[in-house]
């Protein structure tokens, strides 16, 4: 039996926290209820497991174990709506599961918790914190807001869960659409997440990555007519393709420009290729399509120096007519430079309002030091650096603030 320790369970919490999640939100009706059982099973697992060795199925250890946490617990309450909920709870294993129009338990409540009674910030939000097991500083960052505004947020959304009684069951096929949008947005911030993490000295969670890939896999299948569907899961196939090369031996970063393609992975790129070409036959363009293009283009040049920057650009313009927001016009700004000169791109990033986004400062610096702005250069990492809280980030930003001036 090997030995059992913190990170073991860490990952197994990481890994299946949204599933044990999306298992008993259904049996307990609540939210909250939900986490603190499958939070409760991970504390008896940290105290077990050692002693034990890690069971066959963690997965099936831990929703047995926050089940049976959450019997108990009703089984301490008098109330009668507390026995009926033991009663239901203790059946549920017995009684065939609704399958309905969406097979998957979590893709299921990705479904579920994007209800219109909820704004569309607070559906994304609480589906991160439920399925993707994002802390709350995490999803605060995906919003570009502080945690305090977040962990708010989130008791509001699951209050209104609560008290306007929004059922916990399988949207009809006709609800489905409604709330697609939702859907999209859980999926691209979960990947981002998993793409480059928040925190920690890993730069790439990849539970999160194939978490995401996988359920955007399924939702394709259940809705493959959908041309925004098709175009997210290309581009998390395209993104994911280039993840072999995103870190060098020693676990760094590694930029876009310096990445060795010949470890990107082909059959990924090849599909995700396949995949916009399926979109753009069906000329009905969205913010997913069009950022799965630019991935596309990127995947399309041999090295760095052959990339056509005037397309990706093009497409860019295209992209901020549909979704004008600061953080694309900052991605845009990056394009601009390789185009029209670092001067034009700067000009542009002085004005988003973006100062606590980390990625700013980081694409305000590069500019500034292929300018030969020094001492502003060095300034701008430094904030990139104090605002980062991944440490393979920091430390390839460290390494850009010491490279000499220029570029260009």
């Amino acid at each position: 039996m090997s030995a059992v320790g913190p990170a073991d369970v860490e990952r197994v919490f990481r890994e299946e926290y949204g599933r044990a999640v999306s298992v008993l939100v259904p049996l307990l009706g609540d939210i909250d209820l939900a986490e603190e059982a499958v939070q409760e099973a991970f504390v008896a697992a940290v105290q077990r497991w050692p002693a034990t060795g890690l069971p066959p199925s963690p997965a099936g250890w831990i929703i047995t174990t926050a089940r049976n946490r959450a019997v108990d617990r009703f089984r301490r309450e008098s109330s009668r709506a507390a026995r009926q909920a033991e009663a239901a709870v203790l059946h549920a294993a017995l009684e065939p599961t609704e399958r309905g129009a969406v097979p998957d338990d979590r893709l299921r409540l990705l479904f579920t918790c994007c209800h219109p009674a909820l704004s569309a910030n607070a559906r994304v939000a609480l589906t991160l914190r439920l399925l993707g097991g994002l802390s709350t500083a995490e999803v605060a960052r995906s919003f570009l807001v502080p945690e305090a505004t977040m962990a708010q947020r989130l008791v509001r959304a699951k209050t209104k869960i609560r008290t306007a009684r929004i059922p916990y069951r399988v949207p009809r096929e006709a609800d489905l659409p409604a709330r697609l949008q939702g859907v999209l947005a859980v999926l691209y911030l979960i990947y981002t997440e998993g793409h480059t993490a928040t925190s920690g000295h890993r730069l790439v969670r990849a539970d999160l990555c194939a978490e995401a890939v996988r359920l955007a896999r399924l939702l394709a299948d259940l809705m493959p007519d959908e041309p925004e569907v098709l175009g997210l899961l290309a581009l998390l196939l395209l993104s994911e393709s280039r993840r072999p090369a995103r870190t060098g031996p020693d676990g760094a970063a590694v930029l876009l420009a310096e990445q060795d393609r010949s470890r990107w992975d082909r059959h990924l790129r090849v599909e995700g290729q396949e995949l916009v070409r399926r979109c753009l036959r069906r000329n009905q363009p969205g913010p997913y399509q069009l950022q799965a293009a630019i991935a596309a283009v990127h995947g399309d040049a041999l090295g760095a120096a052959d990339t056509d920057w005037s397309q990706i650009l093009a497409l860019y313009d295209q992209l901020l007519v549909l979704l004008p927001t600061p953080v694309v016009a900052l991605n845009r700004a990056v394009a601009l430079a390789e185009v029209d000169g670092p001067a034009a791109a700067l000009s542009v990033v002085e004005g988003l309002d973006l100062r606590g986004y980390p990625p700013r400062h980081a694409v305000r610096a590069d500019l500034l030091r292929r300018l030969g702005r020094t001492t502003e250069a060095r300034e701008a990492y430094d904030a990139a650096i104090a605002a980062t809280g991944n440490e393979a980030e920091r430390a390839l930003l460290r390494r850009r603030r010491a490279e000499p001036p220029g570029g260009d």
